[in-house]
């Protein structure tokens, strides 16, 4: 297995990806072990000298932070934090994504401005390693004081508590952790506080989103292109003289992209009757171009958070000073989760509009693409199909950030309510997954009947793939497993395997 060594290098989301993907063994570098240590000691050393108080290290937490507690408290105080915030409700989050929190916590915690263990650190890189994922639900999470609930289920296996994901079976931790040659972590000074505050549980949907919408992204240009074949649309609105007009390189590139996917098509450049095509076949390289541009701003501030320290109180060991703020709250994160699915809606929503044309019985194309109008429905249903999850995107991308109610009896009164936009934001991009699927469906049956002209290599060769999966049935038939399949070959294969 290869391994990953964290030290404090810049790490970029595309690294992170490598790592996910390739199941690096993540390692600790020994200047990251060295301070994570350096900062532990200090912190220890500070409440043997001091009688100050020090929030959630000798003290209450929320409204409770003016109550002292005692040294001989510390340890059930951080148990007692972390067993009860471990409130989340509603679905448990896929495994995949507790992956991604568990190695945001690790990046978060090894900076060594939190005061924790090696111990805590340790046990949670053996989490990643040996793909032990805590069982955390999607809902609870203000995304103000971090992603407490979520967070709190996260932790609660480290000491034996708790459920978790193995091998892909959900266990009680009490009954498989022994098993496995775990015993339950003692928790020290604020390493309870340490491991609930933070916004793991927002930056791992982001991530999932940045990640999977990039992929979609490039699948909707492709899918365009043979969209535009079947559709017999013009490629003059793909000119780079248009889009040189408008000083936006993303545009340039979608337009770019297109035109490459085209290249050589018969189809796309014999002559065509209509002066112009409808916007969701001309104004594509403007609007997938507006979407590349919002998840380039997503990334940046992901990246940025992923760096970062979310923690609090932080500790600064060379100034001597621990200092109380507000590094945990979600808002950054909560503002480009809903930026994220108002764009990444959009690619649905012009997709859904290419489906209508190609099934509308224009340009040649038979009504609902059946020769046999009538005794068969042929695509009728499945652009429906496509029109209800626009529909639903509509209802999710209404910003969750907007919003905020206050709690903890008035302390945390701003939140960023983050965790919700990020959950909206993971169903956004599912629906859009489904939407090119159909539209990838029906476009690969609409090019039948432009035979025996061809399209471009690329996309003959996309299509010999999928008719392996995927013959061409006139006839009606059950088109959901036909939508599978083309949602399943989206998500393995890339638009350039074709090339």
């Amino acid at each position: 297995m290869k391994k990953a060594e964290i030290g404090n290098e810049y790490l970029t989301l595309g690294v992170i990806s490598d790592w996910v993907r390739e199941g690096h063994e993540l390692i600790l570098s020994q200047e990251v072990k060295a301070q994570v240590e350096r900062c532990h000691q200090y912190l220890k050393e500070k409440l043997t000298n001091s009688d100050q108080l020090f929030y959630g290290v000798n003290t209450g937490f929320g409204a409770l932070c003016n109550v002292a507690i005692s040294g001989d408290q510390i340890e059930e105080l951080q148990v007692n934090l972390v067993r009860s915030h471990a409130c989340g409700a509603g679905e448990s989050v896929p495994p995949s994504l507790v992956q991604l929190m568990l190695l945001f916590k690790v990046l978060n915690l090894s900076k060594g401005y939190s005061g924790i263990s090696r111990a805590v650190l340790d046990r949670l890189l053996v989490f990643y390693n040996r793909r032990l994922f805590p069982v955390i639900y999607k809902s609870g999470s203000l995304g103000a004081s971090g992603d407490l609930a979520p967070l709190a289920h996260l932790s609660l296996p480290l000491f034996g508590e708790g459920e978790v994901w193995f091998e892909g079976k959900k266990c009680r931790a009490s009954d498989l952790l022994p098993g496995l040659g775990f015993e339950a972590l003692t928790l020290g000074p604020k390493e309870g506080l340490a491991l609930l505050n933070g916004t793991q549980f927002m930056s791992a949907y982001a991530f999932h989103a940045w990640q999977k919408s990039t992929h979609l992204m490039d699948w909707a240009n492709f899918i365009t292109a043979l969209s535009m074949d079947a559709f017999d649309a013009k490629s003059e609105s793909l000119d780079p003289l248009i889009h040189s007009l408008r000083q936006a390189h993303s545009q340039g590139y979608v337009a770019d992209c297109i035109r490459f996917y085209l290249e050589g098509s018969e189809i796309s450049e014999r002559e065509k009757k209509q002066v112009q095509d409808p916007y969701s076949f001309r104004c594509v390289p403007q609007v997938h171009a507006a979407v590349h541009s919002a998840f380039d701003h997503v990334g940046d501030v992901l990246e940025q958070e992923i760096n970062g320290v979310s923690d609090n109180p932080n500790i600064f060991v060379d100034e001597d000073r621990i200092l109380s703020g507000g590094n945990f709250h979600g808002e950054p994160l909560a503002l480009i989760l809903d930026y994220a699915a108002i764009a990444i809606s959009e690619i649905g929503s012009i997709s859904e509009r290419r489906t209508y044309q190609l099934i509308s019985g224009q340009r040649g194309l038979p009504a609902f693409l059946t020769a046999q109008g009538g005794l068969h429905s042929g695509m009728m249903i499945p652009q429906y199909t496509a029109a209800s999850l626009v529909s639903k995107n509509k209802q999710l991308c209404t910003p969750a950030s907007v919003d905020s109610i206050p709690s903890s009896n008035g302390q945390e009164d701003h939140v960023s309510m983050g965790a919700n936009a990020a959950v909206k934001l993971y169903d956004v991009v599912e629906n859009v997954h489904d939407i090119l699927a159909i539209e990838l469906m029906c476009a690969a049956h609409a090019i039948e009947y432009r035979r025996p002209a061809r399209s471009s290599q690329m996309i003959e060769n996309m299509l010999a793939r999928l008719r392996e999966e995927l013959p061409f049935n006139d006839k009606d038939h059950v088109l959901y497993e036909d939508m599978r399949i083309c949602r399943a070959f989206i998500v393995k294969y890339n638009p350039l395997d074709f090339a």
